[in-house]
C-alpha cells in the first residue's frame, strides 16, 4: 500500500493542515446536529430513568459532600455502587437548572454528541472525511448507543472517555508525543472513577501498541509509558486515597462492598467478581449459581464466543460487528507491508486498525466469557471500536476496488451485513416485516452490482454505494427510532422492540413474541413485565403495568419530570422497558431493579416536618427508597444499598439513629397492591429480606421494627412511625 494509492489519506504527521473539502463542514454539522437530534427527541419520556442514580444526583444537588462521594442520599448513609465521576455531570446540572429528567437526561445526551465527534476526529485524521462521516453515522446509529445516552447509567461517560483515549493513543504514536499519551492515561483514570476496572480492559494492547509502534528509542516509549500510567493512577486515584483516609465514622457507607471499603468493592463486587461470578453482595451471594447451560454464566445468561450475536444481545450491538471483524481483517492485511514505527503514513493506518481492533477483541473477548453479572446495555463500549473500523475499513477498500480481492472483500461484507440484519430484523415477530426483506433483497442486489458498477460510470457506482450503506444501516437505524420513541426506566434497558428468546440477564430476556407494526410500538418488559402489543402499554383490564409511571409524572410522581408513564399520545408506551420482575404495585415497595408508586398521601407524609430528621424515612433497597426521595425531594435511607444486600446500617447503628431522632418513618415491603421484590438475579425476595451476606442486616432491621413500631397503611404502602413505639 503506498500513499499514492490511497488519496483518501492525509498525511499523517501534517493531518491537521490537510487541505479539507468544501462539504466537509456541513456534513460534519450535519453529523452531529443529527445524532444531537436523535439523542434528544422526546427525552423526558424516560422520567427519571433509573431512580437509583438519579436518587442520587439529587442528593449530590442538595449537599457537596454526598457530591463528592456519589451518595444515595442526602443524609450520607451510603453511597451509589460505582464510583461518583459520572453523576458529577448530572449534579451540576440539577444544581443549576434544578431536578427534572431533561436536567438530568441531557448530559448524557450531549456526551454522546461528544464521542460522535471525537471519533469522527480520529478517523479522519489517518483516513480522510468519507471514512470519519461513515464511522459517526455508525456509531450514532447503533442501537444500545441510542439507549445509553439517553440513559443515566455511567456507561455513557465511559464510552466518550474509552473513545477518547484510543483517540489520544493514535495522536501519541504519530510523533511520539509524550503529552498526547498522558491524556490519554488521564482518560483512562476518569474512566476508572466512572466504571471503575472496566475502564481498564483496553489498556493492554494499546500499550503494547505503544510500545512497539511509537517512532522513538525503546527507553523512551518505556519512559513515556510510564509518565502515563502515573497521570492515570493521580486522575483515577486521588478520590481513591481521600475516601480510604476519610475516617468512616464521618462519611457514608461505601455501596456494594462487605467491609465499608472501595477497594474491596474495586476488586470483587465491581472487578473480578463481575469475571468469575464471584460477586459477594449481589442478591443471592456469591458465585455463578443457577442454570447457565453448557456455556456457564449461571443466571446471567450463556457465555461463550456467540453471546453477542445471540438473543436480544445481538439487536444491541452486532448489526455491524461481523463486518467490522472483516474489514479488521482486511485492514492488517493492506497495511501488511507498512513499517513497524508510525512515522508515515502506511504505518499510521496500520496502528489504527491495530488500535481500534484490539479495543474490541478484547472487550469483545471480556464481555463474551464474564460469568458474573452482565447486561446487554454493557455492550455500548464496544459502539465506537465497531464504528471506526467501519469507516476505515470501508476506505481502505474502497481505494483497493480495483484489486480483485478487496472488491470481493467489499461485496462479501456487504452482502454478510444485509444477511445478518435480515436475521436479526427477523428476531422480533411482527416487526417491520417488510423492511426485513427490503434491507435482504437491496443489501443483496448491491453486494452483487458493486465490482461491475464502476462501468457505467462514477454516478452509478455512487449511487450502488450509496444504496449499499443505506441498507446496511437499515436495521439499526429502525432499532434506535423504536428506542428513542420509547420512555426506559429501572435497572435493566435494552434498546429496540422485545425479543422472544433473549438471554444475557434477567430483565433482559424480552417477553415472549408480540406484534408490532411499527416504530416505538412495542413495550418491553422482563420476566414477569412482558412485551405488551401497541396500545397503551396497559395490562389487561386497563391496569398500567407494574412499575409505570402516572401521565405527565416522573417516576415516582415527581412533578416536572414528564415521565409520559403508561400512557402516550399515538399508542406509544413510555415510561416501563426492560425492568425485570418485581416492578412496583401500586402504593407499594417495588422490586430491586423498579422503584416503587409514590402516592400523594404517601409524599405528604414523608415531607410533613421533614427538616426535624436527618432523614424522612428509611426503605429497604435503593429503588424503593430513591422513588420516595424523588417524589418527596426530601432524603430516604436506603436501607441495605442497592440489593439489600450490603450491611449499613448495622440493626445497632439503626437502632441508634432512631434514638437520636434522626429517622421518621420506616416504609415496609407490604402494602396494598405491592409486587414482591426482586433481585438483580431474578428471583423473588420473600418475607425473610434480600439475599447475600449483608441481607440479614436488612432483616433484623425490619423485624425488630415490626415488633417495636405500629403498622399504618399511607396512601397503599407500608408505614411504622419511628417515633412512636407499641410499647
Amino acid at each position: 500500500m503506498t500513499t499514492a494509492a490511497l488519496p483518501i489519506f492525509p498525511a499523517a504527521v501534517a493531518g491537521a493542515r490537510t487541505a479539507r473539502p468544501r462539504w466537509e463542514h456541513p456534513a460534519l454539522a450535519g453529523l452531529l446536529i443529527a445524532t444531537a437530534a436523535l439523542l434528544l427527541w422526546d427525552l423526558g419520556a424516560s422520567g427519571y430513568a433509573n431512580s437509583f442514580y438519579s436518587a442520587a444526583v439529587q442528593a449530590g444537588s442538595e449537599s457537596w459532600k454526598a457530591f463528592f462521594f456519589g451518595s444515595s442520599d442526602a443524609g450520607n448513609s451510603i453511597t451509589v455502587d460505582k464510583p461518583p465521576a459520572a453523576l458529577w455531570p448530572m449534579m451540576l446540572s440539577v444544581r443549576l437548572f434544578g431536578l427534572g429528567s431533561w436536567q438530568i437526561l441531557v448530559p448524557q445526551a450531549l456526551m454522546g454528541v461528544a464521542t460522535t465527534g471525537v471519533l469522527y476526529a480520529s478517523v479522519r485524521r489517518q483516513f480522510g472525511p468519507g471514512a470519519a462521516l461513515l464511522s459517526g453515522a455508525a456509531f450514532a446509529l447503533t442501537p444500545v448507543a441510542a439507549l445509553m445516552f439517553r440513559f443515566n447509567n455511567p456507561d455513557a461517560l465511559l464510552t466518550l472517555l474509552l473513545t477518547v483515549t484510543v483517540y489520544c493513543l493514535l495522536r501519541a504514536l504519530e510523533g511520539a508525543h509524550t503529552r498526547w499519551l498522558v491524556w490519554a492515561g488521564v482518560a483512562v483514570g476518569f474512566g476508572f472513577l466512572t466504571k471503575t476496572l472496566q475502564a481498564f480492559v483496553i489498556l493492554p494492547p494499546l500499550a503494547v501498541l505503544y510500545a512497539v509502534c511509537a517512532p522513538t528509542g525503546l527507553r523512551r516509549r518505556l519512559g513515556q509509558l510510564l509518565l502515563a500510567g502515573g497521570a492515570m493512577v493521580v486522575a483515577g486515584g486521588w478520590w481513591v486515597a481521600v475516601v480510604e483516609l476519610w475516617p468512616a465514622s464521618s462519611r457514608p457507607y461505601i455501596g456494594g462492598s462487605q467491609n465499608n471499603s472501595f477497594l474491596e468493592l474495586t476488586l470483587g463486587y465491581n472487578g473480578l467478581g463481575r469475571i468469575n461470578g464471584n460477586e459477594t453482595g449481589s442478591v443471592g451471594g456469591g458465585g455463578a449459581g443457577g442454570p447457565g447451560g453448557a456455556g456457564g454464566g449461571g443466571r446471567w445468561g450463556e457465555s461463550g464466543i456467540d453471546r453477542l450475536f445471540s438473543g436480544n444481545i445481538g439487536g444491541q450491538i452486532s448489526w455491524l460487528l461481523p463486518a467490522a471483524l472483516v474489514l479488521l481483517v482486511a485492514g492488517l492485511v493492506i497495511t501488511r507491508r507498512a513499517r513497524r514505527a508510525t512515522d508515515s503514513v502506511d504505518g499510521m493506518a496500520r496502528a489504527a486498525f491495530l488500535a481500534w481492533g484490539g479495543s474490541l477483541l478484547i472487550t469483545a473477548v471480556v464481555f463474551s466469557y464474564m460469568q458474573g453479572i452482565f447486561h446487554e446495555y454493557y455492550t455500548v463500549a464496544l459502539a465506537p471500536f465497531v464504528a471506526a473500523l467501519i469507516g476505515m475499513g470501508v476506505a481502505v477498500l474502497w481505494e483497493e476496488r480495483g484489486s480483485t480481492m478487496a472488491a470481493v472483500t467489499l461485496s462479501g461484507t456487504l452482502a454478510l451485513t444485509a444477511i445478518w440484519s435480515y436475521v436479526l430484523l427477523g428476531r422480533a415477530t411482527g416487526y417491520l416485516p417488510w423492511l426485513r426483506w427490503a434491507v435482504l433483497v437491496v443489501g443483496l442486489l448491491a453486494a452483487v452490482a458493486l465490482p461491475f458498477a464502476g462501468r457505467a460510470g462514477r454516478r452509478m457506482l455512487q449511487a450502488t454505494a450509496g444504496l449499499g450503506v443505506a441498507a446496511a444501516l437499515a436495521g439499526p437505524f429502525a432499532y434506535c427510532m423504536t428506542t428513542v420513541s420509547t420512555g426506559h426506566t429501572g435497572s435493566i434497558v435494552t434498546a429496540g422492540p422485545a425479543v422472544a428468546g433473549g438471554r444475557g440477564g434477567p430483565g433482559g430476556m424480552m417477553g415472549g413474541p408480540g406484534g408490532a407494526g411499527g416504530f416505538g410500538e412495542m413495550r418491553q418488559g422482563g420476566p414477569g413485565g412482558q412485551s405488551g402489543q401497541g396500545g397503551g402499554g396497559q395490562q389487561p383490564g386497563g391496569a398500567p403495568p407494574q412499575g409505570a409511571v402516572p401521565p405527565g409524572q416522573g417516576q415516582g410522581g415527581m412533578p416536572g419530570a414528564d415521565g409520559r408513564g403508561a400512557e402516550r399520545p399515538g399508542g406509544f408506551p413510555g415510561g416501563m422497558t426492560g425492568g425485570g420482575p418485581g416492578g412496583a404495585g401500586a402504593g407499594g415497595a417495588g422490586g430491586l431493579l423498579n422503584g416503587a408508586r409514590v402516592s400523594a398521601e404517601a409524599e405528604a407524609a414523608l415531607t410533613a416536618d421533614s427538616d426535624a430528621y436527618t432523614w424522612a424515612a428509611a426503605a429497604i433497597g435503593a429503588q424503593n427508597a430513591a422513588s420516595y426521595q424523588l417524589a418527596s425531594g426530601v432524603p430516604v435511607m436506603p436501607i441495605g444499598g442497592f440489593n439489600g444486600s450490603d450491611p449499613s446500617p448495622t440493626l445497632e447503628q439503626f437502632k441508634e439513629y432512631v434514638r437520636d431522632g434522626k429517622i421518621h418513618w420506616f416504609i415496609g415491603q407490604g402494602g396494598s397492591g405491592t409486587a414482591a421484590g426482586a433481585g438483580e438475579d431474578g428471583g423473588r425476595r420473600g418475607g425473610g429480606g434480600p439475599g447475600g451476606p449483608g441481607g440479614g442486616t436488612s432483616t433484623e432491621i425490619e423485624n425488630w421494627v415490626k415488633a417495636t413500631f405500629k403498622e399504618s397503611t399511607v396512601g397503599g404502602a407500608t408505614f411504622y412511625d419511628l417515633t412512636a413505639p407499641t410499647s
